[in-house]
């Protein structure tokens, strides 16, 4: 009898993906989970408004300026390791704003949840790109980016009727959902590799390409406009319309709705059509979505006009995270976890450029966030990107 016959025979690996795509949901929902409730939080914590609405702030800062370096430190500490405490001090943070009992200590709970989601959404972008075939990671991005947009979509139909009830009840939830990840982490690297971190070790240096640069770009420019048009139709639906707060409220939603209806299907469009084609499509859709908004004369229109541009948004996630993440296989969290950051850079930047523009020319300033998908197109049909994509899977 061969040794081949007689060797033990060791089971399969267990590959546990579904906690990456519970984990797309918990980031954006626990960012803007604040926004429905400020009134409550602010009558909870006696204090004002303003104050508490600076939670989103507080969150987003944090959030996105350790994202610049929060990838490749995961890459060199061991994604699972990483993930796992992270997961823990988010259900800690969680748990502090909850119990908060000034408004200083809620804020520092709040940027200590976007602190620790900092060092998650990278690694899980990274973990899909190792873990799916080339052949079907845009539909795999697409799931991502469509439980993100799920996130945004419900963060207001949870925090909301919770705040009706006592507003520290709306934590229980997001600290739930990542006391369940913790508990079940996600696979974090492809089995057969039998490693947690890729050699060499993973340097910032290493992200000095092309193709992360297109993605940082790109991803800057799509958050510039998409956060233009969630602060601008808001106040267009007030002014114009007349709409109450949670008529607004389901005006909102329409995006991440949108979003989450169309994901799968833009996922496959990236896979069959390659990256620079489906992101002019769907800066063209962007802009396409901003111009109905902002011009479109009845509120069925400007409804339309956010669904488009949550349908674009969706897909243009899905296209930057698959760029980003294969543009540096020796680092892919550092590359996808940079390339992040300059999407909430471009978020925060929005409100400060638009809602001036929007106070100074009316509908002629909200027209103007297509400029940003344009400027896009242009960087698309000059740097091509998805070279780094296709040589970095040939090379896995």
């Amino acid at each position: 009898m061969s040794d081949a016959a007689t060797a033990p025979v060791r089971p399969r690996p267990v590959v546990r993906a579904w906690p990456l795509y519970v984990g797309g949901f918990l980031g954006p929902y626990a960012s803007t989970m604040v926004t429905p409730m400020v009134h409550e939080v602010a009558h909870g914590l006696d204090s004002t408004p303003e104050l508490a609405a600076g939670a989103v702030t507080a969150y987003m800062l944090p959030f996105a300026a350790l994202m610049l370096i929060s990838g490749t430190l995961s890459e060199r500490w061991g994604r699972a390791r990483t993930m796992q405490i992270s997961l823990l001090l988010f259900v800690v943070a969680s748990a502090a704003a909850a119990l908060a009992p000034t408004m200083g200590a809620f804020l520092a709970a709040r940027a200590a949840q976007g602190a620790t989601n900092a060092f998650t959404t990278p690694l899980l972008v990274a973990a899909i790109t190792d873990l799916v075939p080339r052949a079907r990671l845009g539909r795999a991005l697409g799931l991502f980016a469509g439980m993100q947009a799920a996130g945004q979509a419900s963060s207001p139909l949870v925090s909301g009727p919770a705040a009706a009830v006592d507003w520290r009840l709306a934590f229980v939830f997001p600290a739930g959902v990542g006391l369940v990840l913790a508990l079940f982490p996600p696979t974090m690297t492809a089995p057969t590799t039998g490693r947690d971190r890729p050699s060499p070790r993973p340097s910032l240096r290493d992200l000095a390409n092309r193709d992360l640069a297109t993605a940082c770009v790109l991803s800057l420019l799509c958050y510039l406009a998409a956060v233009g048009l969630t602060v601008l139709a808001i106040l267009r639906a007030e002014e114009e319309f007349g709409l109450g707060p949670w008529q607004r409220g389901l005006l909102a939603a329409v995006f991440g709705i949108a979003g989450l209806l169309a994901a799968s299907l833009l996922g496959r469009r990236l896979d069959a059509l390659g990256p620079r084609h489906t992101g002019i499509t769907m800066n063209m859709l962007l802009a396409v979505g901003l111009l109905l908004a902002a011009l479109g004369p009845s509120l069925a229109l400007l409804a339309t006009g956010i669904a488009a541009v949550g349908v674009a948004v969706t897909g243009l996630r899905t296209t930057i995270n698959a760029v980003a993440a294969t543009s540096t296989p020796t680092n892919r969290a550092g590359a996808a976890s940079l390339a992040l950051s300059f999407q909430f850079f471009g978020g925060a930047l929005a409100p400060l450029l638009w809602v001036p523009l929007h106070g100074a020319h009316g509908a002629a300033g909200f027209a103007a966030t297509a400029i940003a998908p344009a400027v896009a197109i242009a960087v698309l049909a000059v740097a091509r990107p998805g070279r780094s994509a296709r040589s970095g899977h040939r090379a896995r």
